[in-house]
């Protein structure tokens, strides 16, 4: 399959990351060679174009580039269908065509950050990617992406020829099944407080803050406090809560199923991969998870799924690849040379 990072040396590029509090910015000279990399608070600007041209006006970015940027590619963690974007988890709200033009850019690509990351996975260098478990990936074959962080996101990869395409997918959304007696115990006790349990209410940072909560009542806890996610992690990394060590086993184990599921439903023998801003801080407690035996424990179906490999996501910046590599596709199927 034609690799798109070993297409020829071009202007520098604006990439952007957004979240719902916090933008990331770099300019790309090269293929995977990030420079001025700058991370604003989104509260800080009315839009996107304020914040970009605060970006573009810094010390950092003028001492690495004093031209103009012609071609801009963004990812974004909203759906975006069509031309007007309004953020859900922050006040920002703006059209791309007009963003597009009042930044004088030829190309504007904005699409959705899980969009993004799928399509960063086939550009990944083998150090920014661990793998857990066995299998061994076939070339060319779907491959599938799952991430834990505020909410689930599911996608995947086809390819096509010499390009791949990515899945639009709300797969987060799709009903939890329990694998034991205790996920039962757990999905009895949360369907009194929601009727349908997806797999993000479980698997996700508010599903962390639920399994603690839900764990309380199975075992007959006296209710105590709150955490939030980054506490039971915390807590659960450091040992020193059991009830927040057991959270995270379930979380991990659940997303093994779930994995599983993707992984049959797409016939992702090119791999799954796991994302998301949750699973990487939790270190060795997810390589000690049951998470790789649930993704396997599909019955009949066992050994097909030893052979598909799982990955956790380890580069620092993977919606930059993903994003850099649409524009790059889009360049070329416009025939752009997007050198100078």
């Amino acid at each position: 399959m034609h690799d798109l990072t070993k297409h020829h040396s071009y202007a520098p590029r604006l990439l952007a990351d957004i979240g719902g509090t916090n933008a990331r910015f770099a300019l790309e000279f090269e293929p995977h060679h990030f420079v001025a990399v700058s991370v604003l608070a989104c509260a800080a600007y009315a839009d996107p174009q304020l914040a970009i041209i605060d970006y573009l006006s810094s010390a950092e970015v003028k001492s690495a580039w004093s031209g103009s940027i012609d071609h801009a590619a963004i990812a974004i963690a909203n759906p975006v269908d069509g031309d007007v974007v309004s953020m859900t988890n922050n006040h920002w709200m703006f059209s791309i065509s007009a963003l597009k033009q009042s930044l004088q850019l030829q190309t504007l690509v904005v699409v959705n950050d899980f969009t993004a990351l799928a399509m960063a996975l086939p550009h990944l260098e083998p150090d920014e990617r661990v793998q857990v478990g066995g299998g061994v990936a076939q070339k060319d074959r779907v491959i599938g992406l799952i991430g834990p962080g505020t909410g689930l996101g599911v996608s995947g990869i086809i390819p096509n020829g010499n390009q791949w395409i990515p899945l639009s997918s709300e797969g987060g959304h799709v009903s939890f099944s329990p694998a034991n007696k205790v996920e039962t115990d757990l999905l009895e006790v949360i369907w009194q407080e929601f009727p349908h349990v997806s797999a993000e209410r479980l698997i996700s940072g508010m599903g962390l803050e639920l399994l603690y909560r839900s764990l309380q009542k199975v075992q007959g806890m006296a209710p105590v406090n709150n955490l939030s996610a980054a506490e039971i992690s915390r807590q659960a990394i450091d040992g020193s809560c059991i009830l927040c060590v057991q959270a995270v086993e379930h979380f991990c184990a659940m997303l093994g199923t779930v994995a599983g599921n993707l992984a049959l439903t797409l016939g992702a023998t090119g791999g799954v991969y796991i994302g998301g801003g949750i699973v990487p801080k939790l270190g060795s407690l997810f390589f000690e998870s049951a998470f790789r035996q649930r993704f396997e424990a599909k019955g009949r179906f066992s050994d097909y799924l030893a052979q598909i490999p799982t990955y956790l996501i380890t580069a620092e910046y993977p919606a930059f690849l993903g994003v850099s590599a649409m524009l790059t596709e889009k360049l070329l199927a416009a025939g752009t040379d997007s050198t100078n």
